[in-house]
């Protein structure tokens, strides 16, 4: 269950409290997220929708640890993460995040198997113990029979499937997708999407999702809208009032 009233269940696998973030451009101060709070269990599956500039993706870096807040608490699994130092939050994200971006991010050079093994690089997997990471990773996303191919030689649903399989490949506690399907024409996001929904069916994992595109959206389980900062649920109920604007 999806909330963002904060006051959840203190066993929610994601919790957020009292998140701003303000960016100084000048002598002015931005305020880009204001006041938030958020619970997510595990196996959710939350899609984020709002204009352009409404803090959808400073959100979603947010939560992976790629950006730190202002003010505010965000905690993964019971480890709060807003002031662990930039050592111990890069090993933290590591084990706990899985990134999809909206551009694939693979290295041309390499193959399908060696982008999906990149995120093992820094572990203490034996190459044995990786090869099989990443043959299973191929595999669910259903690309073991193009481990070989480098990206130039893969569709772009095929290179979205890549970066799935790279993100998960580590077998992270969530995953973030910064829109997934917006490179990708209807049938291949189509396919991207089935293969998202089914990471969350059949292997349980908790999946937040920023998306512009209804169609994609409607396919979670909760879509939150985000306007002026501020987490509004489905059906215009506002969720965080104070710091927020209306």
């Amino acid at each position: 269950m999806v909330r963002v009233e904060g006051n959840g269940a203190t066993g929610s696998l994601i919790q957020v409290r009292g998140l701003d973030k303000t960016y100084r451009r000048g002598s002015e101060d931005i305020d880009v997220l204001q006041g938030l709070n958020l619970d997510v269990d595990k196996g959710d599956f939350v899609a984020f929708m709002g204009p352009s500039g409404s803090g959808k993706t400073t959100l979603l870096n947010l939560l992976g640890g790629l950006d730190v807040p202002t003010r505010g608490t965000i905690s993964v699994a019971g480890d709060e993460i807003t002031h662990m130092s930039r050592g111990k939050l890069t090993d933290w994200r590591a084990r706990h995040v899985g990134l999809i971006f909206q551009m694939y991010n693979l290295i041309p050079v390499l193959t399908a198997f060696q982008n999906v093994e990149l995120p093992l690089l820094l572990t203490k997997l034996s190459r044995a113990e990786r090869r099989k990471h990443v043959e299973t990773a191929l595999s669910v996303v259903g690309l073991d029979d193009r481990m070989g191919h480098f990206p130039r030689q893969l569709s772009g649903g095929q290179e979205q499937r890549v970066a799935i399989a790279r993100a998960i490949v580590a077998d992270p506690t969530f995953l973030l997708c910064d829109e997934p399907t917006g490179d990708l024409d209807r049938k291949s996001a189509d396919d991207v999407m089935d293969l998202i929904k089914r990471l969350v069916q059949e292997y349980g994992k908790t999946v937040l999702m920023v998306t512009h595109d209804p169609l994609v959206a409607r396919q979670a389980n909760t879509t939150l809208h985000l306007d002026k900062g501020v987490l509004v649920e489905a059906g215009g109920r506002q969720g965080v009032v104070a710091g927020g604007a209306s």
